[in-house]
């Protein structure tokens, strides 16, 4: 795992001493070593970046960045079947000076061009400079599991791991996108490949990013969609043969990330998925997988059955009760690492877990993918069951009738019904295809009394777009909205900065994208029946751990955040949500403001998450724009 930088400026405004303030912001990142490389030519200057951590071939030979001829390549992540590769490249006359797999994604490059990425199996994002057609390629793994970022204007490219990147460049002037503004307070997170940052993007997940540096224009061009995926025929086979496949799979799946030359770990939480992940991995093992796992006394623990799993099963188990402390020392470091903000709650505990692992292994498993892809959350339930009720409704004259009156009677304390009546309205007015839209937007969203009333600037929420593909079966796309939605804009920047922030690799197995496509061909019924979920792998832990053992219900990662906003983290509203910062701020209404915290501290707010929200923006917007 590493961080990637670069730029190319037209009028050569950029040099080398920009990378090294590159390198230095991402060292955490990668703190075993640094390189640059630098061309100015006619056209303009160009530089490349790298931090390194090493995890595959720890000699010197594996620094990057990496040339080969006329290409140069800078690449975070790692190529799980790169040895495969190599030896294909070798058969064909390939010579290499390293046991990387950077070099391998270099030389298919060479060899294959666009189509290498269709041989890779692992996650990535990598930026290859062909010097003699004066283009930069980046390339995002197929569910863009590596960040990469950037920014064009008529000067000059821009691209990066991090959004600090960004921030430390001299020619850029950074500026507060007010709809990406308005969809974070909405969501806890920013939608389609947006940033807070007006007009720096993230890089298009399974897609190529091809810069032409003569003309600075950009194409993209896509090798993986996982929407597509459910266009192919279903699984014919029986429930148990789509077990017994789904464990192969997740078996090979793990293996194939337990590639490295450093120490190997797994999160071990307790639930179905970190059970399987471990069971998978130790059950032919003699030698004991290291696991880890916190608990919070004061919150959701489940710390207990974790280390009741990892004794079963026979692993090198570290287990840590966190204090409150732990978690109020992290949240000034927030900003600092999640550059690009998400307001998930989890992102402490997770950080607390990946300084844990840190402390023994380089490299992490973690089980995230496996509720969005065998359906493992309450609205796989839920969601059918309420459309098959609305689909029971007749639409015009009720959608009518509940619309008029979300918009006129319930306001103020009753706005939680102002939402949901509009959300039925909007559901019932949808076409059929995009009814599940409708109610997984609205879902997710914030009453439209604070929308409306929080901002003083004109914005406009930016809701997640889709492909709508077309599908065998419509309630696929809730895996669809899990996945290309949630996961990727939220859940896997969650974990990459959790990780890197202690400089750990975190893998994922259950994005394998083998897995992910045999389990999209599955019926929905063989991931949830409408009792249980999850049914592939719930079936796989049967059979290793005694079933009264997992029977539990399903929780999580979870902190009593709102408790300690009321009490010992209180002076966080004086320091950054006062009503004299607001206003001198300009951004935020700061009379409706003081009543929503007035609210919360009553214990009468039903949305307590807006302040969150408002909360991780402003310790975000004092470290990177004050």
């Amino acid at each position: 795992m590493c961080g990637i930088s670069g730029f190319f400026h037209r009028k050569g405004f950029l040099d080398v001493d920009q990378l090294l303030l590159y390198n230095e912001g991402l060292k955490h990142r990668g703190p075993d070593s640094s390189g640059y490389f630098f061309k100015k030519s006619k056209i303009g200057s160009l530089g490349l970046g790298h931090v390194r951590l090493s995890i595959i071939d720890l000699s010197e030979s594996g620094k990057q960045p990496i040339s080969s001829d006329h290409l140069t390549i800078v690449f975070n992540g790692e190529i799980y079947n790169f040895r495969s590769i190599r030896s294909e490249l070798l058969e064909k006359g390939y010579s290499f000076a390293s046991e990387s797999d950077t070099e391998v994604v270099l030389k298919s490059f060479e060899e294959w061009g666009l189509d290498c990425v269709d041989k890779f199996k692992g996650m990535w994002a990598f930026a290859i400079f062909d010097s003699i057609d004066s283009r930069l390629y980046l390339c995002r793994d197929r569910l863009g599991v590596k960040p990469l970022y950037w920014f064009k204007d008529e000067q000059q490219f821009l691209f990066g791991s991090e959004l600090k990147v960004f921030f430390l460049t001299k020619t850029f002037k950074k500026e507060i996108d007010t709809d990406s503004l308005l969809t974070f307070i909405n969501y806890g997170y920013v939608t389609n490949n947006k940033t807070l940052i007006k007009n720096v993007v993230k890089a298009q997940a399974g897609a190529w990013t091809i810069v032409d540096l003569e003309n600075l224009t950009i194409q993209i061009k896509n090798f993986w969609s996982y929407g597509n995926l459910f266009e192919k025929e279903k699984f014919k086979g029986s429930f148990f043969e789509a077990v017994e496949e789904t464990e192969r799979l997740v078996k090979e799946a793990c293996e194939l990330r337990m590639v490295s030359d450093v120490p190997v770990g797994v999160f071990l939480s307790g639930g179905f998925d970190s059970t399987l992940v471990t069971t998978m991995l130790q059950k032919d093992r003699t030698e004991k997988i290291k696991t880890f796992t916190i608990g919070f006394s004061d919150g959701v623990d489940e710390s207990k059955d974790a280390e009741k799993i990892a004794k079963y099963l026979g692993t090198d188990h570290t287990s840590y009760d966190c204090r409150q402390k732990d978690a109020l020392d992290l949240i000034p470091e927030l900003p600092t690492y999640y550059d690009d903000p998400i307001a998930d709650i989890s992102c402490i505990p997770t950080m607390l877990v990946s300084k844990l692992a840190a402390k023994e292994v380089k490299v992490a498993l973690s089980a995230d993918g496996g509720d969005e892809l065998f359906a493992g959350y309450e609205g796989f339930k839920t969601t059918p069951e309420y459309l098959h009720i609305l689909n029971r409704i007749p639409v015009k004259l009720v959608a009518g009738v509940v619309t008029k009156a979300a918009s006129h009677f319930f306001k103020g304390r009753f706005s939680h019904l102002n939402k949901k009546l509009i959300a039925i309205g909007s559901v019932l007015l949808a076409p059929e295809r995009k009814k599940l839209y409708f109610m997984h937007i609205n879902q997710n969203s914030l009453p439209s009394e604070i929308i409306n009333n929080l901002l003083k600037i004109p914005a406009k929420i930016d809701p997640p777009e889709f492909s709508f593909p077309d599908l065998k079966d419509q309630l696929d796309d809730l895996f669809i909205f899990g996945v290309e939605d949630i996961l990727t804009n939220m859940l896997l920047v969650k974990v990459d900065r959790a990780t890197m922030a202690f400089s750990l690799e975190g893998r994922e197995p259950f994005l394998d994208h083998t897995l992910m496509e045999f389990a999209a061909t599955l019926p929905f019924e063989f991931k949830h029946n409408g009792v249980e979920s999850k049914r592939p792998l719930r079936e796989i832990v049967y059979k290793y751990l005694p079933k009264e053992m997992m029977d539990r219900p399903k929780t999580g990662f979870d902190l009593p955040i709102y408790k300690w906003l009321r009490s010992d983290l209180s002076y966080l509203f004086e320091d950054f949500l006062n009503q004299k910062s607001i206003e001198k701020q300009g951004i935020f209404d700061s009379l409706y403001l003081e009543n929503l915290k007035k609210q919360f501290k009553n214990n009468q707010l039903r949305y307590p998450q807006v302040l969150w929200r408002l909360m991780v923006f402003q310790l975000w917007y004092k470290k990177w724009f004050n």
